[in-house]
């Protein structure tokens, strides 16, 4: 009976892990592209005859443990966001004074009066201005960020959730061709001191200077070009920042990647799937190839030894059955890689994919500045 009962929890662990095994022999398959692989791999994992059999296998295993009086624990599958519970939807009003609000606030407003309503902040961290981000929300529903200036006075504001108000009717989900014509012409240049700075053409978004504020309203290419988030910075917060990009420091690191983190959460409750669990194993994973592109001035998947992202998990001793990488290089801040992203099929697709369950963010600075940024996205 011993023999017996052995023979079938190895079966089990056997088929449980074919999926692995599978990608360890036919390693030609995985050098094909990260979204084949992790196609195939959701497939397998989603195909409902699979399931079946695991199903009836455990059960059969349990009943013999059972009259051998042990009894196997549950089956490691991970609970599943309860999509059930719906946050209350702001009531938005009309700004007061200001062409826009978040979630009801304006520039201006007191920290102190803005916790009042929505509570103390999920998170802080550093970002591009060297003060910080306050991030408020609700497991990611409602989700907002807002710097204050030394008085403690909100000095901007970001969301791509439904918070957004305008006295002029744009929201989230107004068109492009709206937007420039009641906001008029995007700037093509900002000044830095004596410095003009010119600014890529990009379709992604537009710039605006509206009551001594610079408003960047961020548009989705996969929704009609239709307006997927703002941005609002005071023109005299922005005028302190001297340069284009920040000067990096490890407190600037991690304020990226945390940042860059709860947006792609925010992005995937906008989509009504569950959030992702924050993973510093995988983060380290992120980070050495962020460092390896920044230092050896490259920007691909596969590293200068050849190794591909499921390579370095496995290397660092991460197990998976579907796991997945996206990468930007170059942008202002993480809400500028992950609006880009987003506009990107196959990274959005990442982001969006329902099967992952953890993520980490690995952030790297080359001489210039140009921060890379890696996302490893994997399911155990």
């Amino acid at each position: 009976m011993f023999r017996f009962l052995m023979l079938l929890i190895i079966l089990f662990i056997i088929h449980s892990s074919w999926p692995f095994i599978e990608k360890q022999i036919d390693q030609t398959q995985l050098k094909k592209g990260m979204d084949h692989v992790s196609t195939e791999i959701t497939q397998l994992k989603d195909n409902p005859e699979v399931k079946t059999w695991i199903t009836s296998f455990y059960d059969g295993v349990q009943q013999t443990l059972k009259q051998l009086g042990g009894q196997l624990k549950e089956l490691p599958i991970k609970p599943q966001q309860d999509e059930g519970k719906k946050e209350d939807k702001v009531e938005l009003q009309v700004p007061t004074t200001q062409v826009f609000s978040i979630h009801n606030v304006e520039l201006g407003e007191p920290k102190e009066e803005i916790e009042k309503q929505v509570g103390a902040a999920k998170r802080t961290s550093l970002n591009e201005y060297q003060t910080n981000w306050y991030s408020y929300h609700d497991n990611y529903q409602n989700f907002f960020m807002v710097m204050y200036d030394e008085k403690n006075q909100a000095a901007a504001l970001y969301t791509d959730q439904d918070l957004i108000a305008s006295k002029n009717g744009i929201k989230l989900g107004s068109g492009k061709e709206e937007v420039r014509t009641k906001l008029g012409k995007p700037l093509t240049k900002m000044q830095k001191g004596l410095i003009f700075y010119q600014l890529n053409e990009n379709d992604d978004y537009d710039l605006f200077l509206l009551d001594q504020q610079y408003v960047t309203v961020f548009y989705d290419k996969h929704e009609n070009n239709t307006v997927t988030a703002i941005q609002i910075i005071s023109k005299q917060l922005e005028q302190k920042k001297q340069d284009i990009y920040p000067k990096p420091n490890t407190a600037l690191k991690e304020g990226f990647e945390y940042q860059l983190f709860d947006l792609t959460n925010a992005a995937r409750v906008n989509h009504k799937l569950p959030t992702l669990t924050w993973d510093q194993h995988v983060r380290e994973t992120a980070r050495k190839h962020s460092t390896d592109m920044a230092v050896n001035q490259y920007f691909d998947h596969t590293n200068l030894e050849g190794q591909s992202p499921f390579d370095r998990m496995k290397e660092d001793q991460i197990f998976f059955h579907l796991a997945g990488e996206n990468l930007a290089y170059g942008q202002f801040s993480s809400i500028f890689a992950h609006e880009g992203l987003m506009n990107s099929l196959g990274h959005r697709e990442n982001i969006l994919k329902n099967g992952y369950e953890y993520l980490g963010v690995g952030v790297a600075f080359n001489h210039e500045s140009q921060p890379y940024f890696t996302e490893n996205f994997y399911a155990k």
